[in-house]
This record gives C-alpha cells, sequence and structure tokens, in this order.
C-alpha cells in the first residue's frame, strides 16, 4: 500500500509539473504576443516611416504604395512631417501650392478691379467715354457706382444695367473662396489623416465635402455672368447645382459610404456634378454662339472638364503604381498627379470665368 501510494504521489506530482510547464509555456506564447503587438505599436508612434503591413486597417487604402507611411504619429509631428520626405509630402504641397495661388487671387481681387488685364497684365482699358483710367479698389467710386452690398441687396441685382454698367464681382470671390476651401481642406487631410481613426474619419469627410464645396462654387462665375440678363434662368441654375451639391455632401457623409469599396461611386458622384454642367453651357451657347469671347470661355472649360476626367481616370485605376508596385511611393503615384491636375482644372475655370466677365462688362457698349 505504501509503495502504491507513493507511486500515486510521483505521478500526481509528474503531472502538476507537465501542467504548470505546459500553462507557462501558453504563458510565454502569450507573452511573445503581447511583445510583439506592443513593438508593433510602438514602432507606429514613433517618427519612424513604415511599411504597408505594418498600417492599421483604416489607413490601408493603397496596397500598390508599399512603403514611407506614417502611422499614428503623435500632432507635433505630423505638423513638423510637412517638411519632410514621405508619401504624402507632395500630396500635401501639391493643394497647398494651389491654395497659396488662390489666395493670392484673392487678395489681388480685392485690391483691384477684377479684370484679365489687372490680374494677367496690369495694363490699362478705355472706359465707355472713350477715356483711359487705371481701375483700382474694388467697390470705390472710381470702379463701381454702387457698392458690393448694395449690389447684392438690390432686388435687381441680377439685371442688366444699360450704360457702362459693372456686374457684381461677389460670383467671383464666391469660386475663389470655394477653390480655396476645397484646397485646404485636401492639404489638412493628407497631413492629419494618418494620426488616428478618428480624425481619419473627420478630415476624409472633410476633404469630400471640400471637393463637393468646390464644384458647387465653380457653376457661379458662368452661370451668373451669361445669365444674368435672364434672371429666372440664373437663378434655376444656381439653385439645381446649389441642391445638387448639399445632397452630395450629406450622401458622402454617410458612413456606409466612406471604404475604399466605394471609392468609384464617390469619384461618379462627383463627375456627374461637374458634367451636368453641361445643360447650361448647351443653353448659353445657343443664346451666345456669335460671340468670340463666350467660345473663348467655353473653350477653358472643355480643358477644365478634360483635366478633371483625366485626374479621376488617374484616380480610380491607380495608374502608374500598380504597374510596379513600390516604384512610386514617393513621387509620381496616382494621387499626386490627380492632385496636379485639379490645380490645372481650376486656373482653367478661372481664366474662364475672368474671360466671361471681361466680356458682360463689355457687352452692352458692343451693342450700340
Amino acid at each position: 500500500m505504501r509503495r502504491r501510494g507513493k507511486n500515486i504521489t510521483k505521478y500526481c506530482y509528474r503531472e502538476n509539473v507537465q501542467r504548470v510547464d505546459s500553462g507557462g509555456a501558453t504563458n510565454r506564447t502569450d507573452n511573445t504576443q503581447n511583445d510583439d503587438d506592443e513593438k508593433i505599436l510602438l514602432e507606429r508612434r514613433k517618427k519612424n516611416l513604415v511599411k504597408y503591413e505594418a498600417l492599421p486597417e483604416y489607413l490601408k487604402d493603397n496596397e500598390y504604395i508599399r512603403d514611407y507611411y506614417r502611422c499614428e504619429w503623435p500632432l507635433k509631428d505630423i505638423v513638423l512631417s510637412l517638411f519632410s520626405w514621405h508619401n504624402e509630402t507632395l500630396n500635401i504641397w501639391t493643394h497647398l501650392g494651389g491654395f497659396v495661388i488662390f489666395v493670392t487671387l484673392m487678395i489681388m481681387s480685392l485690391m483691384e478691379k477684377t479684370t484679365m488685364e489687372n490680374l494677367f497684365a496690369n495694363i490699362f482699358r478705355r472706359t465707355s467715354n472713350g477715356e483711359w483710367m487705371n481701375i483700382k479698389n474694388n467697390g470705390s467710386a472710381e470702379s463701381f457706382s454702387d457698392s458690393y452690398a448694395r449690389q447684392i441687396t438690390n432686388p435687381s441685382f441680377l439685371d442688366i444695367n444699360g450704360d457702362g454698367y459693372e456686374v457684381a464681382i461677389w460670383p467671383w470671390f464666391v469660386f475663389l473662396g470655394g477653390a480655396m476651401s476645397c484646397l485646404i481642406s485636401s492639404t489638412l487631410s493628407h497631413l492629419f489623416a494618418c494620426h488616428s481613426l478618428r480624425y481619419n474619419l473627420f478630415f476624409w469627410r472633410l476633404d469630400y465635402a471640400g471637393i463637393a464645396l468646390m464644384i458647387v462654387c465653380s457653376f457661379f462665375c458662368p452661370i451668373y455672368y451669361i445669365f444674368c440678363d435672364q434672371p429666372y434662368w440664373c437663378i434655376f441654375y444656381l439653385s439645381t447645382i446649389t441642391l445638387f451639391g448639399i445632397l452630395a455632401i450629406i450622401t458622402l457623409l454617410s458612413p456606409a459610404l466612406f471604404s475604399g469599396r466605394f471609392r468609384s461611386f464617390r469619384v461618379t458622384l462627383f463627375l456627374a456634378m461637374g458634367f451636368s454642367g453641361l445643360i447650361p453651357a448647351t443653353h448659353a451657347l445657343s443664346l451666345n454662339y456669335g460671340h468670340p469671347q463666350v467660345l473663348v470661355a467655353l473653350s477653358y472649360e472643355i480643358i477644365m472638364g478634360v483635366l478633371y476626367a483625366i485626374g479621376a481616370v488617374f484616380y480610380m485605376t491607380r495608374f502608374p503604381e500598380r504597374c510596379k508596385p513600390g516604384a512610386f511611393d514617393l513621387v509620381g503615384h496616382s494621387h499626386q498627379i490627380f492632385h496636379v491636375l485639379v490645380v490645372a482644372a481650376a486656373l482653367a475655370h478661372c481664366v474662364a470665368s475672368l474671360v466671361i466677365m471681361d466680356w458682360r462688362r463689355g457687352w452692352p457698349t458692343a451693342l450700340r
């Protein structure tokens, strides 16, 4: 009995040892896994650039860009990364540079009368009585018979004022404001979206809203100046595109449409908003086909549409990085090309708006 009892005791002892060893191995495995997770988290929070595989799911957007990602950096380091080299550097600076261009146009517009001559050539132009004058200081007695506020609040601000009138300039500022809002929203999104999931959701929604706002604001200049002698059509077109823009923003802010699976849907929605301008453009062409300035402006608008469409193709197809993943991580990938084309398209629309504005200012005189 003693010998049997000793055997049982030894067996139990060995079983307990095995259990302890097994539990220790499990604990070591768990600890190793935890250590690896902690290392990954620490790596993300350093100022080191990481590869695509090390990213959390919410930052995995383009699998063809393989490296040089900022991941969950502190805000201070993110701000300083504006001046460092990573795969978002050119995305940030292409639209930040565009923002600076449109801020400059805004300042120049506020300082002098907004015409092709003053903004691009800074030359003189002839007034209706045949004298030469240097037009300056928007809203002053020398350049306008009335202030912007009175023009806008006047019930007949859409109507033509017969002799030597000046058109209201507020649609030009609406366009500049929309362009600046879009470009600065895009800049901030590409800069800060890597900080956290909360920042990512907020800034990319801000980016989409900025794009929709810019599209809507781009309609104001051409539609106002083309149809300012037909107020009902003017109000109809501007109200329609504004409503379309509001619905687009509400749709794009929906969490269900935020994932990468709906990339093509978002691009299609933006293109639909932009190309809806073909309807008022065709109407305007039928009314003013004999005016060469209208044809020149329409040519620039076509260039704008082509640039936007080409940019959208790059954005959706992710060319050229999909052909050689990793080769275009820093320079030359599709989103950078898309950004450059967006700024170029906005500038083409800017020229078209100035051409239409100058044409409308001289239109009554030309008829006499």
